[in-house]
């Protein structure tokens, strides 16, 4: 009864920002697994066959159904009041050998690891050692130096920073690349973190919590990037920068506290003299009232940026996750675990609106969400995992 009468309060929601639409797109969920292995998703042709496929913890799943899983390696059932040690999935070729391979985020603050694509050999994945001391609850992968590869955004030994590797003799050489200076501010659990061009110069920034990291024009290892304060949000996920409202500017969007409620976006502001500041616009409040219809959702702990209904305007996915703290942390850990995405819509003035959209509601994602075009049909579909298990939800016409 509470799930249903919880759906119910969404299907009614018509507030500020945030209104219901007619639903434009349907999906078909596919439960991969019902065990709790990761928090983490992500996806990749592991076999070269010319269908994308799904890797998430011990498994990767054969598109383009997901029917066939293989073992990477072996798998180790968690308790979902437990934490797993595979936080984040990454994809890419780190060997140069022209298969992709598999890169695990640990609890943060560990050591990070990547298993090599044994190229349709079959057994388990040979595990080799990356960068260590992965810290922070959302890293993110992107291309910081513009070269075209891509890396984790992270921070290690209380500096943020990011990292990058190299192939020498078939293996890759990692490398942190910090950013910043000792703060004391930089543990394994720090929360929010992101990336894009600010200011408009055409190189990288890094974005924070407490403000963003102007990339130099030449950058010396060891010298901190010059810093912008601003206090955007107590604890967010991973923070997307993108143009929100078509000004030509570099916006934000990010939870205000993922393991609470709250969702915003800011508005960048450009004075004559190039000074940067921000305008905060509400999406979803962070002290919604729970007796209310409003639409709310806690515990907003991913997102990812992408066009989902083909408008050529940036959405993004996101959603509850289930049990970040167990069953009795954070704020209503049982109410439905919904993936969801917020449609961008621009009103021509410098304003803008986000709908919400309900994908599933008994999934929800984990620290990851990842959206990407699995069946071919021109619509994203969404992969997860976490403490439910592991999903796809396929959009179908």
């Amino acid at each position: 009864m509470k799930k249903l009468t919880y759906l119910c309060l969404l299907l009614l929601c018509a507030a500020c920002s945030v209104a219901f639409a007619a639903e434009p797109l349907k999906f078909e969920k596919l439960v991969l697994s019902d065990v709790f292995y990761a928090e983490g998703a992500n996806y990749g042709d592991f076999n070269k066959d010319g269908h994308l496929d799904v890797i998430a913890g011990p498994y990767w799943y054969e598109g383009p159904d997901f029917k066939v899983k293989h073992e990477i390696y072996p798998p180790e059932a968690i308790n979902p009041e437990a934490y797993s040690e595979n936080f984040f999935a990454f994809v890419d070729d780190f060997n140069g050998d022209g298969w992709p391979d598999y890169f695990v985020c640990p609890h943060p603050g560990k050591t990070s690891f990547w298993y090599e694509n044994p190229k349709g050999q079959g057994g388990h994945w040979k595990k080799h050692l990356a960068l260590e001391e992965l810290g922070n609850e959302s890293p993110m992968w992107g291309d910081i130096l513009g070269t075209g590869q891509k890396g984790p955004v992270f921070n290690m030994n209380d500096y943020l920073g990011f990292g990058t590797w190299t192939v020498e003799n078939g293996e890759p050489q990692w490398k942190f690349h910090a950013v910043t200076g000792k703060s004391g501010r930089y543990q394994r659990y720090t929360h929010g973190i992101g990336f894009g061009d600010i200011n408009g110069d055409g190189r990288v920034d890094l974005v924070e919590a407490i403000g963003w990291w102007e990339q130099p024009e030449k950058i010396v290892e060891g010298e901190p990037w010059k810093f912008h304060p601003y206090d955007f949000v107590p604890a967010a996920a991973q923070m997307l920068v993108y143009d929100v409202d078509g000004d030509g500017l570099n916006d934000i969007v990010t939870a205000w506290h993922c393991h609470l409620y709250g969702l915003y976006w800011y508005k960048q502001i450009r004075s004559a003299d190039g000074e940067i500041t921000w305008e905060k616009n509400e999406i979803l409040s962070a002290t919604p009232d729970e007796n209310s219809s409003d639409f709310r959702v806690s515990q907003l702990h991913a997102f990812y940026a992408i066009d989902m209904n083909g408008d050529g305007l940036t959405d993004f996915v996101t959603g509850k996750r289930f049990w970040a703290h167990g069953s009795k942390g954070d704020k209503e850990p049982n109410a439905p675990a919904i993936i969801c995405w917020f449609e961008l819509k621009r009103d021509g003035k410098g304003g803008a609106t986000f709908t919400p959209h309900v994908i599933d509601d008994d999934s929800g994602v984990g620290t990851q969400v990842v959206a990407v075009d699995l069946n071919n049909d021109g619509i994203p579909d969404t992969i997860v995992s976490n403490k439910k298990g592991t999903f796809v939800c396929l959009s179908r016409k």
